[in-house]
C-alpha cells in the first residue's frame, strides 16, 4: 500500500511542477522575479518563507504557507541557481 502512496505522490509533485513550469513559460519574467526575490533574501533567518511570500504577491506564482514537496523542491532549486550564480563573482 505505501508504494501506491509513495508512486501518487511522485505524480503529484511531477504535476505541479508541470503547472509551475508552464507558467514560467507562459511569462518568462517570473524567472527573473524569482531570481531578483531570491538573492534578496537566501542569507535571511526563514528564507524559504520570505522568497514564496515576496514571490506569490509579485506573480502569478502562489506558495502556500505550508510548503508541499512541489513548492520545496521549487525553493531548493531556485536557492541552488542563486548560490551558483555567486559562485562565478
Amino acid at each position: 500500500m505505501s508504494n501506491i502512496t509513495e508512486i501518487k505522490n511522485k505524480e503529484r509533485v511531477i504535476n505541479e511542477l508541470m503547472r509551475f513550469i508552464r507558467k514560467v513559460l507562459a511569462d518568462p519574467s517570473i524567472c527573473e522575479v524569482a531570481l531578483s526575490v531570491a538573492r534578496k533574501h537566501i542569507d535571511k533567518k526563514d528564507a524559504d518563507h520570505l522568497i514564496a511570500e515576496e514571490l506569490s504577491s509579485l506573480t502569478s506564482v502562489k506558495i502556500p504557507i505550508e510548503f508541499n514537496e512541489a513548492d520545496k523542491l521549487f525553493l531548493h532549486v531556485l536557492k541552488e541557481v542563486v548560490r551558483d550564480e555567486q559562485a562565478l563573482y
